[in-house]
């Protein structure tokens, strides 16, 4: 019984020891054969309850090419759009009002994927490998998630991350995206505030440095497999 690529989450060491969940997550962790993470927090508390270091993996979407697989389909589309990815609720009206207005900027229609978001030109509801083909075609993207991130890396494009950090109750993102960029060398693709988003924006991207550091880390992955299956 093992794990590939798993995550906490949002949830940490401090939240587990709140709720008197260490000594049972602990056992449980402690029954596996091997335990692979996708970030940082995650080996945090494997190694913090377990004793043992878990191996750090990518993300299956990582691990796969998608876009040379024939699975994706052609879109054919009369206009120009910046792409915004994220749930619905995530994105406030200032935020959203803010990247209408940096998209408006650009000559570019905002499409929103994932949830409805306030000023948006269009909602496009599509099946998963149709969600690819519009990340595939934007100009530039938006999103405050991590497949959101990890979609704009696989397709090479200009995008910035909205990271939101885990106070008080709020439903944070950094353990995972933070962890994730870093680890790509995009650091320079995260955003705390909506302001930062244009200058993000005509930041360059190194996408060779980022394709290297995927293709070491996908022969990483297939020997903790090949190892454990």
């Amino acid at each position: 019984m093992i794990t590939y690529a798993a995550s906490f989450g949002n949830t940490t060491l401090d939240k587990i020891n709140k709720y008197g969940k260490r000594e049972e997550i602990g056992k449980l962790l402690g029954e596996m054969d091997a335990i692979s993470v996708r970030d940082k927090n995650s080996y945090n508390i494997v190694n913090e309850l377990t004793g043992k270091k878990p191996s750090t993996n990518l993300d299956p979407v990582l691990m796969f090419d998608y876009m040379s697989s024939g699975l994706v389909p052609e879109i054919r589309l009369k206009e120009k759009y910046m792409l915004l990815y994220a749930y619905n609720g995530r994105i406030s009206k200032k935020e959203a009002k803010k990247i209408k207005e940096v998209a408006v900027s650009r000559g570019l229609k905002l499409y929103s994927i994932g949830g409805a978001q306030p000023y948006a030109d269009k909602f496009i509801n599509c099946t998963p490998f149709e969600v690819l083909a519009y990340f595939r075609e934007a100009e530039c993207i938006v999103t405050d998630t991590f497949h959101g991130s990890i979609f704009s890396i696989i397709n090479k494009k200009p995008f910035v991350t909205l990271v939101r950090k885990s106070e008080n109750n709020s439903y944070g993102n950094e353990e995972k995206l933070t962890y994730l960029l870093e680890s790509l060398q995009l650091e320079n693709r995260v955003i705390y505030d909506i302001i930062d988003i244009d200058s993000a924006l005509n930041k360059t991207i190194d996408y060779g440095l980022t394709d290297g550091i995927i293709v070491k880390e996908r022969e990483n992955t297939i020997n903790y497999l090949k190892s454990n299956i």
